[in-house]
């Protein structure tokens, strides 16, 4: 009983530390795995952004139709939804090293498509959805291999860190690879930020190539993968804690998250831009979401993170509220920042919490279900944004996410001190048993 009181306390307690700020910030680059890994997808990540606001722009451009932007944002991310659940299994079963190899090589195969398709000007909206949808599928395998692969790569002490970290590298590119999309579509048009984003995969591709590690033991395969999806399922329901992020988080990608993919309607008619401040507003949000993921890379433990949790949600609600009432490009800007920075460390807050509390034989299958709230949702969001816009307009649609934002931090927040003790049995289980099964797991608590 007293070692495992000790553990709760170095799990949940933030210790002094002689290591600087700086040291115990990216502590989990002292892998060189992970090193290989950061850098890789840094390249990459700028390359994924620009195409993301060339796409964009490019559908609204063909078309001028909210709905048609929506539809396309729905195509990109519905097979996340539906397939997560399959590329959970794959990540659980299979070598994450080899499955996230393959993704980002179908990634690097599909950008040169819409490059070649762009650039000989033979584009059509039909096959951007088809590209977008494909692209999707991919990513269904390669979000629950890739999450689940920094376990591989950096082990549980420095876990909640190369998450943090790999939230600032995912914000960092957010940051720059809008900017350039906005001055490479206003100088040359979108095909060539297609073609960049081809071209950028080559950097993480070469990365893990160079990595040398020895995989862990996988599961065993006996039952079907249809057996381990439910498994996987079971294991999310029954476990109060996880299930309450869950619902918060699908929540929030439902009714917050598409704000985004109205962006270009607001940088258009709403503050009289164009590409340029299309990227300028992207840009701000990923300054403050990168200000979110360094804010928790110094943070040691997980105490706390269920509060930041709650209230980060009813923070992004608030702060939409604000933005999708400003009519003024500066002021929208600034307002963003508060948009990115509490949406991130909800997000990231929430990928560290399950983490920590599932054991590495659910690991796969448990983000593919937290891939599943966080991209999975938005497509539907995506879509109902889309059609609401065309009838009340961007300004309202955004409003009106915003208010959902804050009623779901409420009700989690009311929630969090009855789950609050089987998270930390559930934590304090991984710490003992290094990755117990959940019934063995749920059955030892505190004693």
């Amino acid at each position: 009983m007293e070692s495992g009181l000790e553990e709760v306390k170095a799990e949940f307690a933030v210790p002094a530390s002689p290591r600087s700020k700086v040291a115990t910030a990216v502590r989990a680059l002292r892998h060189r795995n992970f090193q290989l890994f950061f850098a890789g997808q840094l390249i990459s990540l700028i390359g994924t952004w620009m195409q993301t606001v060339a796409q964009s722009w490019l559908v609204y451009r063909l078309t001028g139709s909210t709905l048609l932007l929506g539809t396309v944002g729905f195509a990109s991310q519905i097979p996340v939804f539906l397939v997560a659940p399959l590329g959970g299994t794959v990540a659980d079963r299979a070598n994450r090293h080899r499955v996230v190899i393959a993704t980002q090589t179908a990634s690097m195969v599909l950008a040169f498509i819409l490059a070649v398709l762009t650039l000989t000007y033979r584009i059509q909206v039909w096959q951007i959805m088809v590209l977008a949808a494909s692209l999707g599928v991919v990513n269904a395998f390669d979000i629950p291999a890739r999450q689940a692969f920094l376990m591989d790569m950096v082990g549980r002490e420095d876990l909640m860190n190369a998450i943090a970290l790999n939230s600032s590298m995912f914000n960092g590119a957010r940051i720059l690879g809008p900017a350039v999309a906005g001055i490479v579509v206003a100088w040359v048009g979108e095909g060539w930020c297609f073609f960049a984003n081809a071209v950028s995969y080559i950097a993480v591709i070469a990365g893990l190539l160079m990595m040398k590690l020895e995989h862990p033991v996988t599961l065993a395969n006996q039952g079907s993968p249809l057996e381990h999806i439910l498994e996987g399922f079971r294991f999310v329901l029954q476990a109060a804690p996880i299930r309450a992020i869950l619902l918060l988080l699908g929540l929030v990608s439902l009714v917050g998250m598409p704000y985004s993919v109205l962006m270009p309607v607001f940088a258009s008619k709403i503050l009289h831009g164009g590409a340029r401040e299309l990227g300028m507003l992207m840009g701000a949000t990923g300054v403050g979401a990168l200000l979110g993921a360094l804010s928790l890379a110094t943070r040691v433990g997980v105490r706390g993170l269920g509060r930041v949790i709650a209230m980060c949600a009813g923070g992004f609600g608030a702060s939409l509220i604000l933005f999708a009432f400003s009519g003024v490009f500066w002021l929208s800007m600034v307002l963003l920042l508060p948009v990115g920075f509490t949406m991130m460390v909800q997000m990231a807050a929430s990928n560290t919490l399950l983490q920590t509390m599932v054991p590495d034989q659910m690991r796969g299958r448990v983000i593919a279900v937290y891939s599943m709230m966080f991209m999975g949702m938005a497509p539907f969001g995506a879509f109902f944004a889309g059609a609401i816009a065309d009838r009340i307009g961007a300004p309202g649609t955004v409003a009106i996410g915003g208010v959902a934002c804050i009623a779901g931090a409420a009700a989690f927040g009311v929630n969090l001190p009855n789950i609050r003790g089987k998270a930390r049995e559930m934590i304090l289980a991984q710490g003992m048993t290094g990755g117990a099964p959940a019934e063995e797991m749920t059955s030892r608590g505190l004693s």
